[in-house]
């Protein structure tokens, strides 16, 4: 613990951040040789007198909060990023986290990833694609990686868990705390599952500015990122950008042109991000990076054909649902069928996961 003490001592600098950590390192190789530099060394390389003073004079309080944090759970981990367990996906981005605490299994991070982020607000359609991408692409070896925010990530996280490579959530604050409380039992099931991981010290709240910090995470333990719904603003286009800038794939699910949500999916596409239908498109993309035991599970899946047929009527009423929401008298028009029999098909279509009932207006999924 003491080799981590050193690496903590530098994280509670306040004003280093992460670019004059890795300055330090750069020049003077390892924490232990920043520690023993003098005042005149370290004024040398640029770091004003109160940044000196605060490497001189380390903020034991807080070092012992992230001791006592580590040593209180097997699985809590702190992992620097001289430690074999750091994984080699993140570290080859520029600037990357020098310190990573994890709640759960370090082994996930080392596994091959899939970012996936979007709305917070998602349509109930949205909430369901994210799942279900997520379970499917789990089922196939690939850990989902997301953010442990309200709406789009945490669907990702719930789908991903009902899969076999479990999920990886990346926050914005110290691992002594859940936010969205909303999420408690959530993030409980990913230590158990998975990973919770945090770039920062134990007792940091979070704040806006640590987010954007967080996405550069999330899409640098990761092969590629998916977008699910995001409107033109969303903070998701910034992991995406993230994604762009480390040269790693983008990938976006396109959506209706009223849908406010789908807009910025269809300015990535635009910008040169693969567009996405079915969660085979991306394994298939994705195919040449993942390790040979797990492509091959990718493989099998990829060729299995789903059996199932829907009944003709059944087929016949698919057609005239939209990915928008429609009312019940707008499909008894189209479909031709009674009020009655149209109700019937959409009960047993939604139990069956092919449609969302929206304040009864019905919408397809799939």
């Amino acid at each position: 613990m003491n080799d981590v003490k050193n690496w903590l001592i530098l994280l509670h600098v306040t004003g280093l951040g992460v670019a004059g950590f890795h300055k330090l390192l750069s020049v003077l190789e390892s924490p232990e040789k920043i520690l023993a530099s003098n005042s005149s060394k370290l004024s040398e390389l640029g770091f004003s007198q109160q940044i000196i003073s605060a490497i001189q004079q380390p903020d034991f309080d807080g070092i012992q909060a992230d001791i006592e944090w580590a040593e209180s759970a097997d699985n809590h981990h702190i992992i620097t990023l001289f430690d074999p367990r750091y994984p080699q996906q993140l570290k080859a981005i520029s600037q990357p986290p020098p310190v990573l605490f994890v709640r759960g299994d370090p082994d996930f991070l080392l596994q091959p990833q899939l970012a996936m982020v979007g709305s917070r607000n998602p349509t109930a359609a949205g909430k369901r694609t994210a799942s279900d991408f997520a379970r499917h692409l789990s089922n196939s070896g690939i850990t989902i990686t997301s953010g442990l925010a309200r709406g789009i990530d945490g669907a990702c996280h719930h789908g991903a868990l009902q899969g076999i490579a479990g999920t990886v959530a990346l926050v914005a604050h110290g691992l002594d705390i859940v936010y969205p409380a909303a999420h408690q039992s959530l993030a409980e099931d990913i230590s158990n599952h998975g990973a919770v991981v945090s770039e920062v010290p134990i007792g940091t709240e979070p704040h806006r500015g640590l987010f954007p910090r967080r996405n550069r995470i999330i899409s640098g333990l990761s092969l590629g990122t998916l977008v699910v719904e995001a409107a033109l603003k969303s903070g998701s286009l910034i992991t995406a950008k993230h994604a762009m800038e480390q040269n790693r794939e983008v990938f976006a699910i396109p959506g209706s042109i009223h849908n406010p949500l789908s807009r910025g999916c269809h300015q990535l596409i635009r910008q040169g991000a693969k567009l996405v239908e079915t969660a085979e498109d991306i394994i298939e993309e994705l195919l040449p990076h993942i390790p040979t035991g797990i492509a091959a599970v990718a493989v099998t899946l990829i060729n299995e054909k789903n059996q199932q047929t829907l009944d003709p009527d059944h087929q016949k009423l698919l057609k005239c649902l939209q990915y928008e929401a429609i009312a019940i008298d707008e499909l008894v028009d189209c479909s031709g069928f009674s009020a009655a029999e149209v109700a019937s098909m959409l009960l047993i279509m939604e139990l069956e996961g092919q449609v969302v009932n929206e304040g009864g207006r019905y919408t397809r999924i799939k």
